[in-house]
């Protein structure tokens, strides 16, 4: 990004970056929080994701009005204003994915207390949480470095994601047409891995963001195919 006269904007522009990363970070743990509490049957570990999304939502409003400032105060144009907007479009997302993590921990802690954990497709949730674990990695990575390679990295891996989802679906229908007792726990199975599936499209908008930054270019609702020919 171009150094500017004013060391202050710079200074601005690097600590809403910062923020952005640490807003990250926090929403990371609560991914892996949702889905280690599951998987240990730990109550409490799901408490805490549901109360932190609380503390993401108060980030997200704070960076939100620090942008509105900048744009106020120092009137950014070219790359500058592109960076604002995209902070502003990416805790957008990432309030949403801690929306999702904590609709994971809340459905959890709803099976892990009616004592329905004898029922399956818990691995088939945390096989899908690792993926969409790693595009929010590699979106945020991405954002950091200003590196559009690793930004469509993240569109690849959402449709390995997709087809995840999907096979769950399947067998999760199919399971409840051969066995009507499992019905009530497989639905809230479905809504759970539908949330890790939204998780991974808020990573893929990361991702597209960071297009979007770095090269100027609007790649959203593009087919992948479509936008490979970005030069890197």
């Amino acid at each position: 990004m171009a150094e500017h006269i004013s060391k202050q904007f710079d200074l601005e522009l690097e600590t809403i970056r910062t923020r952005v990363l640490q807003m990250g970070g926090l929403v990371e743990a609560q991914i892996v929080g949702a889905i280690d509490g599951l998987m240990s049957s730990d109550i409490a570990k799901l408490d805490k994701v549901i109360a932190e999304d609380a503390l993401v939502n108060a980030m997200e409003v704070s960076l939100d009005e620090e942008c509105q400032h900048i744009i106020a105060r120092r009137q950014p144009a070219a790359s500058d204003l592109r960076m604002v907007i995209t902070v502003i479009k990416t805790i957008t997302d990432l309030e949403r994915i801690g929306d999702e993590a904590q609709k994971v921990a809340r459905m959890g802690k709803t099976i892990l207390l009616a004592d329905r954990v004898h029922m399956p497709r818990f691995r088939e949730i945390q096989k899908m949480a690792e993926v969409a674990l790693a595009m929010l990695r590699r979106a945020l990575d991405a954002f950091a470095r200003l590196d559009v390679a690793g930004a469509l990295d993240v569109a690849r891996q959402d449709r390995k994601l997709d087809e995840e989802f999907d096979a769950n679906f399947r067998q999760l229908v199919t399971f409840m047409m051969e066995d009507p007792r499992a019905i009530s726990m497989s639905i809230d199975t479905i809504f759970m891995c539908k949330a890790i599936e939204r998780i991974g499209d808020h990573a893929k908008n990361i991702s597209e963001y960071v297009v979007y930054l770095v090269k100027g270019k609007d790649i959203r609702h593009t087919a992948l195919e479509d936008v490979e020919w970005i030069e890197l």
